[in-house]
C-alpha cells in the first residue's frame, strides 16, 4: 500500500497551528482513508455523490465529509443528511437548495462561497462582483439551515509562482473585505480554503486556513 501514514505525517508537520487539512480522498479506496484515519485525520474531501455515499456508509461515522467539487442542485438531497461542509457554493440557487434540504434533515450545513479568480475558463465559482452581489442581496441572512463559514478558491494551474501568489492575495484581501462588511461579529466566518498539493506552501503564506491535499498523501488517483 502507498505510504499514506508517512505522507500524512509529513504534510501535517508542514502546516502551521490552526490550519486545517482536508485530505482529498476521491477515487482512493477505503483502506487509504482508514490509514489516514488511524493517524487521527478526520476531515476528508469527496466530489462525487455516489462515491461519497458509499464511503459514508462503510467508514467511521465521526468522519467530517467535505463536498469539494461542483455540486449539482439535484444531488444535494443525497448528501444533506450527513455532509459536514459544502466547500464550493457558486450560486444563490445552490445555496437555496442546500438550505431546503438541510431544513428537511433538521441540520445546519456549513458552506464556503467559491470564488473564480483563476484565469482558466474551466473553473467554477463566483466572480468577486457576483459574490458581492449575492451577499448584498441578503437572502442568505434568512437561511437558518446554512452557515457561511468563509471562502474557497483554486489558483491557476501554472508554474508561475508569482501569478499563483497574486491570485491567493486577491482572495485574501477579498476575504477581509467580506468579513468586515458582512461577518464582523460572526466568528464562524473564518475559513480561507485555498492551497492544494502543488501550491499549498504558497497558499499558507497568503492567509489560507484550510488546505485541500490529496495526491501528496494518497498518491496518484485510482480511477
Amino acid at each position: 500500500m502507498y505510504d499514506v501514514k508517512g505522507n500524512l505525517r509529513e504534510v501535517l508537520s508542514s502546516l502551521p497551528a490552526g490550519v486545517k487539512l482536508v485530505a482529498i480522498s476521491k477515487y482512493h479506496p477505503n483502506e487509504y482513508i482508514e490509514a489516514a484515519y488511524a493517524e487521527g485525520q478526520r476531515i476528508f474531501g469527496e466530489s462525487h455523490e455516489q462515491e461519497l455515499r458509499q464511503k459514508h456508509t462503510t467508514l467511521p461515522n465521526d468522519i467530517e465529509w467535505h463536498f469539494i467539487g461542483h455540486l449539482q442542485t439535484n444531488k444535494v438531497k443525497y448528501i444533506a443528511p450527513y455532509v459536514s461542509m459544502v466547500e464550493a457554493v457558486d450560486s444563490i440557487k445552490l445555496l437555496r437548495e442546500i438550505e431546503k434540504q438541510a431544513a428537511k434533515c433538521d441540520r445546519v450545513i456549513n458552506v464556503l462561497l467559491e470564488l473564480h479568480i483563476a484565469e482558466e475558463a474551466t473553473k467554477y465559482g463566483l466572480s468577486l462582483d457576483a459574490c458581492r452581489e449575492l451577499l448584498a442581496g441578503g437572502e442568505w441572512r434568512q437561511m437558518g439551515h446554512i452557515r457561511i463559514c468563509g471562502l474557497m478558491m483554486m489558483a491557476s494551474n501554472v508554474d508561475d509562482e508569482k501569478q499563483i501568489a497574486a491570485e491567493f492575495d486577491i482572495a485574501d484581501h477579498f476575504f477581509n473585505e467580506v468579513k468586515t462588511q458582512y461577518f464582523a461579529d460572526d466568528d464562524s466566518f473564518c475559513e480561507r480554503s485555498w492551497g492544494m498539493s502543488d501550491d499549498y506552501p504558497i497558499a499558507l503564506a497568503h492567509g489560507s486556513t484550510m488546505v485541500r491535499i490529496g495526491t501528496r498523501i494518497f498518491g496518484p488517483r485510482v480511477y
